[in-house]
């Protein structure tokens, strides 16, 4: 088996599925932006501040060259860990890439609270995560292997459909 990696937009869940799939599959799970705030002991939103979103980017590229060496595993991405070219084809060569979708009510409830997603502070709204949503849908569609949607379910029915539709892509060839 090889990686799997969760992307998708702030709040659709990969932190929550891709503990329980992790647990599941007997893997381990890898939180990217907590492996990058640890590394750097600094929080996300300190790292946007201090270096720039660029430099973070730099950071999420590092962490992906870095899996792959060892036992595979569940890696919850970054919201915007795809969008660069170069972090797309690690995954796509480590793994597979499993794309959570929500809409954007449901991001700004589970989000609204949360004051560590640099992206959205300042534009916390429905209407503006929707924004934001729309522009990089086409990006996060074009990478995934697969699309889950995790509106209104529970983080066991998500791993189950995961793991089904991974199984039949596996027996498609």
């Amino acid at each position: 088996m090889k990686n799997i990696y969760l992307i998708g937009f702030m709040g659709t869940g990969k932190s929550a599925v891709g503990s329980v799939l992790a647990e599941q599959l007997g893997m381990a799970c890898v939180e990217m932006d907590r492996q990058i705030e640890t590394q750097q002991n600094m929080t996300i939103t300190e790292i946007f501040e201090r270096y720039g979103e660029a430099y973070f980017r730099d950071l999420e590229t590092e962490f992906l060259r870095m899996q792959g060496s060892g036992r595979p595993v569940v890696v919850s991405c970054g919201g915007g860990s795809v969008l660069r070219e170069e972090n797309a084809a690690l995954m796509r060569e480590k793994g597979s890439i499993v794309l959570l979708t929500a809409r954007p009510e449901t991001i700004y409830e589970r989000v609204k609270r949360s004051t560590n997603r640099p992206v959205l502070n300042g534009h916390m709204s429905v209407s503006d995560i929707g924004e934001l949503m729309e522009k990089r849908r086409v990006r996060y569609e074009e990478v995934a292997d697969l699309r889950v949607a995790t509106d209104g379910r529970s983080i066991r029915e998500i791993c189950e459909e995961i793991q089904e539709r991974m199984a039949e892509k596996q027996e498609q060839g």
